[in-house]
């Protein structure tokens, strides 16, 4: 990498810059066209320009450089590696750009210039810390830009360079309003690369041209992102507006790598927090990104309105200030900045009085979710006021937290329900698939295929007692699984799959098969779940049972604690979790050893019927908070163990239909044995034709 800014900085200085740009550089990515056929050491298509990211699977870059693509579809080349250079090349769409398309015979792309594209699939990637402020492109700012250009010796390279801002074009709530850079030169390929404010260690804009033949270029700040259409219908959901979703995702990102006690890489927050003048304010970095991850667990405000309200009700803020006007709760959080310079002696307080109005506000929708993030604010709320602020302030918050208390309990009856699923799992017909290893020959196995009846009679489509590798059970299931499933499934209703394996097998990814060659995967087209077939029914599994099935569920982590892998309890401390709960399994990886499998038997054992796996590959500073969150909502928002099968059904859906705020759950499996249905003895599954 070359750069515009070398030398002239001691070494503490000049290794905090290093850490910095690294941060940044391992977030920025190159965009192609489509291609087929992959080159590891060069372009996948024609090289478009350069993006970042902002949040998981969610790229910002310049419209002109996204549509480029052909039909909204591009390739972007992602350092997925951390531990090296590796790029990975991934499928993405343009989501939405600002404008769409360029007027005729424009010149260039009018501004905003913005373009998101989402990812297709999931992939490990590093994401940029934008800035909360408005405004953050202001003269006298220390400006870097990033970006991707080409290498007189071939290929393409990352390049950075120091830049200075000299004025705007445009007012502050023109939408088209464009930031005036000069002093460093901007290459081909730069456009759409992230423009940094390196005094205060965040991203701040977006490169979007370079002057020909001399130095500067244009750049659009990254708080006309808040010009994204807002959803004309009423909101149910977080995903239902794009802004919040990206940028709840954002904040969420962030807290969780700063919070991770279990990983040792330098976070933004620790960078941040090595700057001259740290940003966040008050807060400073850390605190600032532990506070953004708990308002990013709420609902997003009703309205802009309703959030510029809250602001005008704190003393010293004026929201008319911010261009454009806030419109997430992380927006009202930086609009509080100018206002703490203002009201030096309690700036604290503005915070804190602050967080109080989130807890208050009227809600869009709500989750189960939300009374947990509530608590959880206010516990925040509670202790950096006990620690910092005066008697008189603490009391007059303990007597608010009441009546903000009342109202969360009255919205907590407007939660969102699940689908429901097109029959109860114990109404249907569902189908078998039995594996028993074979005890002379190791790594092969029997397998027998039936549908099973509401009655409990089963039914036998086929079955193999010659031995068959795990590699060929795909083709060799695929028209005996094919046909069970004409037999039991319905229009627009498809059967269950049921997997009984030993508890040693639950890694095999049956839901991944395809009956096709270029069919979707199974999982995709009905809900696949596992079973044990060692384990047979007990009065304890029938009352766990009973309790998911009729009084609700909960999930619980059991081998995961704050970010640390932990050994899974024993069965007496298993048996002592409330009858409605669902074991969660966040640590059981791609390729569990055999302790990882000794502590699901350990739960099984205990009568555990209902458990949930991720099956992706971990490592010991995995960052897990992002799956903990969503798979206590899925249990909760599910309420009964017979939905369980529908909600992680509809989640490999969205997985395979690239949607990001699901993508935490790729590679999660659920196990589902109900023990009024057991597996038949070796004498009852009848012969097969």
């Amino acid at each position: 990498m070359t750069s515009d800014t070398d030398g002239g900085v001691d070494g503490g200085a000049g290794q905090r810059d290093d850490a910095l740009m690294t941060l940044v550089e391992d977030a920025t990515v190159r965009i192609h066209r489509p291609a087929s056929g992959y080159a590891p050491d060069g372009p996948v298509g024609e090289f478009l320009g350069s993006g970042f990211f902002v949040a998981p699977s969610w790229i910002l870059t310049c419209a002109h450089v996204a549509m480029r693509g052909e039909g909204g579809a591009v390739s972007v080349m992602v350092r997925s590696d951390r531990y090296g250079g590796k790029l990975t090349e991934v499928q993405g769409r343009v989501v939405v750009a600002m404008p769409g398309t360029r007027p005729p015979g424009a010149a260039g792309w009018p501004a905003p210039d913005l373009a998101l594209i989402q990812l297709r699939r999931p992939v490990e990637h590093a994401c940029v810390y934008v800035t909360e402020r408005s405004g953050g492109l202001r003269r006298g700012s220390d400006i870097r830009c990033v970006g991707w250009v080409e290498s007189p010796g071939g290929g393409l390279k990352l390049r950075d360079g120091a830049y200075g801002v000299n004025g705007s074009y445009g007012a502050d709530d023109d939408v088209e309003q464009l930031i005036v850079l000069e002093g460093g030169w901007l290459e081909p390929g730069m456009s759409g690369g992230p423009v940094i404010d390196f005094a205060r260690g965040e991203v701040v804009g977006v490169v979007k041209s370079r002057l020909d033949r001399q130095q500067g270029g244009t750049a659009v700040g990254i708080e006309r992102l808040r010009a994204l259409d807002v959803p004309a219908e009423p909101v149910e959901a977080e995903a239902d507006d794009l802004y919040q979703a990206i940028f709840h995702a954002h904040d969420r990102y962030h807290a969780d790598r700063h919070t991770n006690p279990a990983s040792t890489a330098r976070t933004w927050a620790d960078v941040q927090s090595e700057l001259p003048v740290p940003a966040g304010g008050v807060l400073g970095p850390k605190r600032r990104a532990d506070l953004l991850g708990r308002l990013a667990e709420f609902p997003p405000p009703v309205s802009t309105r309703s959030l510029l309200v809250l602001l005008d009700t704190l003393p010293g803020v004026h929201s008319r200030e911010h261009r454009p006007a806030p419109r997430g709760w992380r927006d009202g959080l930086g609009a509080l900045y100018g206002a703490q310079q203002r009201h030096r002696d309690a700036p604290l307080e503005l915070v804190l009085r602050y967080c109080m109005g989130v807890l208050a506000a009227d809600r869009p929708f709500d989750t189960p979710s939300t009374r947990t993030a509530a608590e959880l604010l206010w516990d925040w709320v509670k202790r950096i006021a006990e620690e910092e602020l005066s008697r008189d302030f603490r009391r007059q918050l303990a007597m608010e937290w009441p009546t903000v208390r009342r109202r969360l309990e009255q919205q907590a009856g407007h939660s969102r329900a699940l689908p429901a699923e097109p029959g109860r799992a114990g109404e249907r017909a569902y189908v078998l698939l039995e594996l028993e290893p074979q005890g002379w020959a190791r790594g092969r196995y029997d397998w027998r295929i039936g549908v099973a009846r509401p009655t409990g009679e089963l039914l036998p489509v086929a079955e193999d007692g010659q031995g068959c590798a795990l590699d060929t059970l795909p083709d060799r299931l695929a028209a005996p699984l094919a046909e069970a499933f004409r037999r039991c499934d319905e229009p627009g209703s498809p059967a269950m799959l049921q997997v009984a394996v030993a508890p040693a097998l639950f890694g095999l990814g049956v839901d991944r098969w395809r009956l096709a060659p270029h069919g979707p995967p199974l999982g995709v087209v009905r809900p696949v779940v596992l079973r044990s077939s060692y384990h047979g029914p007990t009065d304890e599994w029938s009352a766990r049972w009973d309790a998911t099935l009729h009084t609700g569920m909960r999930a619980e982590v059991v081998d995961c604690e704050s970010g640390w892998g932990v050994r899974v309890p024993e069965a007496d401390r298993l048996g002592a979790l409330p009858k409605e709960s669902v074991p969660v399994f966040c640590r059981y990886g791609d390729r569990p050893d055999p302790e990882t499998t000794a502590g699901v038997v350990r739960a099984l054992d205990t009568g555990f019927g209902v458990a949930l796996l991720q099956r992706r590959a971990v490592e010991p500073d995995t960052v897990c908070g992002e799956f903990h969150r969503r798979v206590a909502e899925t249990v909760s928002d599910a309420r009964t163990c017979d939905r369980l099968p529908w909600a992680v059904h509809e989640l490999r859906r969205g997985v395979n239909e690239g949607r990001p705020e699901v993508f935490w759950s790729d590679g999660m499996a659920l196990y589902y044995a109900n023990p009024h249905h057991s597996l038949p003895g070796s004498g009852e599954f009848l012969e097969a034709p």
